[in-house]
């Protein structure tokens, strides 16, 4: 006796529910949020030591940022330092720039 399946017929009607799978999506994605990590003095220090000799030489860096919940990595050199806005300029590519915030860095890594 042959199984009589109706193969993607049986799936037709969940297509016509995407709010239930954007849902689902989203639900992942919440789980996969981490905590920002606590930072005391001495390793904000440690990166201030780290930009600053990077700038000074010229060396790449490798930034590891935190936005919404989520890391994030960048390589490039810092262009400048702005003190007032508590941001960096980091150069990816050449002629372009990017800004991150004092307060999203997590980890500083000076690349030789």
């Amino acid at each position: 006796m042959a199984i009589r399946d109706r193969g993607k017929m049986k799936w037709r009607p969940a297509s016509f529910m995407p709010e239930g799978f954007a849902m689902t999506r989203a639900l992942f994605k919440n789980q996969e949020r981490q905590a920002k990590p606590l930072l005391d003095e001495y390793q904000t220090e440690e990166f201030d030591q780290r930009i600053g000799y990077a700038m000074e030489n010229h060396l790449p860096v490798k930034l590891t940022t935190r936005e919404e919940g989520f890391t994030e990595d960048m390589t490039g050199y810092i262009h400048y330092i702005d003190p007032i806005t508590q941001q960096l300029r980091v150069e990816e590519k050449p002629g372009e720039f990017q800004r991150v915030a004092f307060s999203d860095v997590i980890a500083v890594v000076v690349v030789d």
